[in-house]
């Protein structure tokens, strides 16, 4: 299959074409974020993040550009997006005499905070019962268990890339389903 043809394909929902770009396209994207964070896991999750985003956005894609620049795109904007975030929770405030300093942001959970974590917590365990076994599976693996895709990969006995794209179809039904509740 080539490219242009898979992102026509893709831009119809076929399955295949996601799978196909997502192959061809992995390496670089996960290479770029990993040249920008130096951390694996960052890296990892942005690049499912960049590619979850592109393929919500398929009908997006312009032509004109390599596909893989417009990738590349998405995921220097997720990572942004992540930095700024990081920042909001260190202020620069400045006393009376004008020095500057920092005030670091205290985000522990109040105990009403708790007790909403641990609704929404119940609810989405109850949320990710609604998924097929194996979507259930693979989200217990990466997210409750915390292991890595190669772990998993290991574990379930198949390729990292099925493990990639498992796990994200599975996040997106997730969020689907709690969208709906």
């Amino acid at each position: 299959m080539e490219i242009k043809e898979a992102i026509n394909k893709a831009k119809n929902n076929n399955q295949i074409a996601f799978n196909f770009l997502l192959d061809t396209y992995w390496n670089d994207v996960y290479a770029f974020q990993l040249k920008r964070t130096m951390n694996e896991n960052d890296a990892e999750d942005i690049t499912i993040q960049t590619f979850s985003r592109a393929f919500g956005k398929i009908n997006t894609y312009n032509e004109d550009y390599k596909f893989k620049t417009w990738l590349i795109t998405i995921s220097k904007n997720i990572h942004i997006d992540l930095v700024r975030k990081q920042k909001q929770s260190i202020r620069n405030t400045s006393k009376d005499n004008d020095e500057n300093y920092f005030y670091i942001v205290d985000d522990s959970p109040t105990p009403e905070d708790k007790i909403i974590t641990e609704q929404n917590l119940a609810k989405l365990l109850r949320d990710i019962k609604k998924l097929k076994p194996h979507y259930q599976e693979v989200i217990n693996l990466r997210y409750f268990q915390e292991l890595s895709y190669k772990e998993i990969s290991e574990k379930l006995n198949e390729p990292i890339n099925n493990v990639k794209v498992k796990l994200l179809r599975a996040k997106k039904l997730l969020a689907a389903i709690i969208t709906k509740s």
